[in-house]
């Protein structure tokens, strides 16, 4: 009993433990749970999201992408459509559509439903 006692309330802190970068290796072996996304993903933001010198936030890493998902999913999907810094028009996906883009804006920034 004791030892949960003294277990219960680390487990409860890392709950809130702020989340940690990843590796360009680490982004590199996420994918979309769903194909269709998955394969868009494989041919356009992968790319980019996944090369650390590229400039493009990497995927899944909370830490690059928290201050950017702050600003809102509306202004992140505008961003991708219409571009923004070194991010082309459309992120290269000519067969994305508004909705594709969304999820895997959200795939990127590491909240995936």
């Amino acid at each position: 009993m004791r030892r949960l006692a003294f277990a219960l309330p680390l487990a409860l802190a890392a709950c809130d433990a702020p989340p940690q970068p990843l590796t360009p290796e680490q982004s590199a072996a996420l994918k979309p749970a769903d194909a269709k996304l998955a394969a868009l993903y494989e041919g356009s933001c992968k790319a980019c999201h996944t090369v650390a010198d590229s400039g493009a936030p990497l995927s899944g890493d909370r830490t690059q992408w928290d201050a950017r998902w702050a600003k809102g999913e509306d202004v992140l999907l505008q961003h991708a459509q219409v571009g923004f810094g070194a991010m082309p028009a459309g992120g290269q996906c000519f067969t994305c559509t508004p909705a594709d883009t969304a999820a895997l804006i959200r795939f990127m920034a590491g909240r995936e439903q």
